[in-house]
């Protein structure tokens, strides 16, 4: 769509406490990006994208309003933030393929109900899946073994599950602050599994503050905090423009933390960081 004029907005917390029952109260204040082709919202925790039987989700509530959006990835249900759709179904298939051949820039903020993580890591676990079809980590708890020096978790291959189909999966991280209780981090999903964030945090003795996939909350904020927080993808109707996108957390999500939120890292800064963590897919 040559010619196309972006509107790029950085919304202010969204007002996520509220019951969201309308597309326009998820639309009002939400565009990270939009242009003639795509929008990125900023997400509320507790709506899920699309596919909810007995439940709204926010493609139904798009299509209700009158507007129709084919989502390019998806995040889970409690995970807030940057969320790309494409509203052209034309242009969905070439999003869909920069996020499954990994050329999308994805990092999350997350809250881990721990301390002690170092200042960057890299957790290559395998997935699969297991009873009730929860996803798992592919062998035993205390198989999981721990590099301190470089950072560095994984299985040795002789533990890894054989009986059952696994999935090579890698998350790198920065730790951006915490204290003693909380840490949070800035988490690169290299590839990109289903609950693969919560799972290699969780299975490493890091879950995410209020994940109810690991045991309740002990921050009262009644909700899980991973937040998608930045995308970067190719606008191939404009010219192979790289659009990056930044979706603000809201107010609830800094609340265990305590104070003003953390001074956060530049869009440069952080990649370099998360691309210097050890040992990815080879």
């Amino acid at each position: 769509m040559p010619g196309s004029q972006p509107v790029k907005r950085r919304p202010g917390p969204g007002r996520y406490g509220e019951p969201v029952t309308r597309w326009a109260e998820i639309r009002d204040g939400a565009v990270c990006y939009e242009d003639d082709a795509v929008l990125v919202l900023n997400k509320p925790p507790g709506l899920a994208v699309m596919g909810e039987r007995h439940e709204t989700d926010l493609v139904r509530l798009a299509a209700e309003a009158g507007e129709t959006l084919y989502p390019a990835h998806r995040i889970d249900k409690v995970t807030s933030g940057a969320l790309l759709l494409a509203k052209d179904l034309r242009l969905h298939g070439d999003l869909t393929r920069q996020f499954s051949k990994r050329t999308v820039d994805k990092v999350y903020l997350a809250i881990t109900r721990s301390a002690g993580l170092p200042s960057r890591g890299t957790i290559d676990l395998p997935l699969s899946v297991g009873r009730k079809n929860r996803v798992r980590i592919a062998a035993s708890r205390e198989s999981i073994t721990f590099d301190p020096d470089r950072g560095y978790w994984f299985i040795p291959p002789d533990a890894q599950f054989q009986e059952v189909r696994t999935y090579p999966s890698v998350t790198t991280f920065l730790r951006v602050s915490g204290d003693d209780r909380h840490t949070l981090l800035a988490a690169q999903p290299v590839t990109g599994r289903r609950h693969q964030i919560r799972v290699h945090l969780a299975w490493t003795g890091h879950p995410i503050e209020g994940d109810p996939l690991f045991g309740k909350s002990g921050s009262g904020t009644g909700r899980t905090l991973l937040h998608s927080w930045r995308l970067g993808f190719t606008a191939a109707w404009a010219g192979g423009a790289r659009i990056r996108a930044e979706a603000p957390p809201d107010a609830g999500f800094w609340a265990p933390l305590g104070g003003p939120p953390p001074d956060l890292p530049d869009w440069d800064t952080a990649r370099a960081a998360l691309a210097a963590s050890p040992a990815a897919l080879g």
